[in-house]
């Protein structure tokens, strides 16, 4: 008999459902599982090998952190977002970073380690950008965009755990989770992209060092509000060519019709 596949990399420790939790958010979050994709407890239970009570409790945790939906007809579904979701999960997200921000930067919060771990992330950025650039291509590919955004979001999650909030930081990191659910539509940044915020992150972790309270909080709503602006030209954009996509053979069965009489 075959080995049987190691599907996460827990403590023996963890529950079922804990395990099953985790299984679930790793699809979302890789693309896996994508936005309006259905949810399969029986699939998932065949998956851990466990039966369906802990994959239905998992289930029910991810709806209330807002990573999965139910449908009218009851079927379980990859949370779809609107326009206005997005609005609503960038504000929230600039009003808690900008907040745990300015008090690590005016409580001196951040040690010579923790500075030593972002430089480390902007390092990692900076080789990205020129493995771009090296490439010869214009944008980052999904292999790519995927290494980006796990190291903007390791950067963030290392400037906001510095608060010493672990409520906020919570919310901020759930609240960048459902962004992510987003972010795998968005197609791959440019050079130039990955030099602007290369930029905001060394700006940012200078400002910490040296205390400077108004500079952080400009640079971080700054980037923040950059941010909220291209993931809703993503939307629209996406919104357009979903649009286009759904037109086109009702066109054409227009063309056909017209042609028969």
């Amino acid at each position: 008999m075959g080995r049987k596949r190691k599907i996460l990399n827990v403590p023996a420790s963890t529950s079922i459902r804990q395990k099953a939790y985790l299984f679930i958010q790793r699809k979302i979050v890789t693309g896996e599982l994508t936005a309006g994709q259905v949810i399969s407890e029986l699939e998932i239970a065949k998956e851990l090998g466990s039966s369906r009570t802990p994959i239905r409790e998992a289930i029910s945790q991810l709806i209330a952190e807002g990573l999965l939906e139910q449908s009218p007809g009851g079927s379980i579904l990859v949370v779809h977002f609107t326009r206005e979701d997005i609005v609503d999960l960038c504000e929230l997200r600039e009003a808690l970073e900008t907040y745990s921000l300015s008090k690590v930067a005016r409580l001196g919060l951040m040690r010579p380690s923790d500075k030593e771990r972002l430089q480390k992330l902007i390092t990692a950025l900076a080789d990205l950008r020129d493995e771009l650039i090296k490439s010869g291509e214009a944008v980052l590919n999904d292999e790519q965009m995927k290494r980006f955004i796990a190291i903007d979001f390791s950067f963030h999650a290392l400037l906001i755990g510095l608060s010493h909030n672990t409520r906020i930081n919570k919310i901020v990191n759930d609240t960048r989770l459902l962004m992510r659910i987003f972010s795998m539509l968005r197609k791959g940044h440019t050079a130039t992209d990955l030099d602007r915020i290369h930029q905001r992150h060394k700006e940012l972790v200078s400002h910490l060092e040296r205390r400077d309270v108004e500079a952080t909080v400009k640079t971080i709503t700054d980037y923040l509000q950059e941010s909220q602006r291209e993931r809703l030209e993503e939307f629209d954009q996406h919104k357009r060519e979903e649009s286009m996509r759904e037109s086109i053979p009702a066109f054409m069965e227009e063309i056909y019709r017209s042609l028969a009489l």
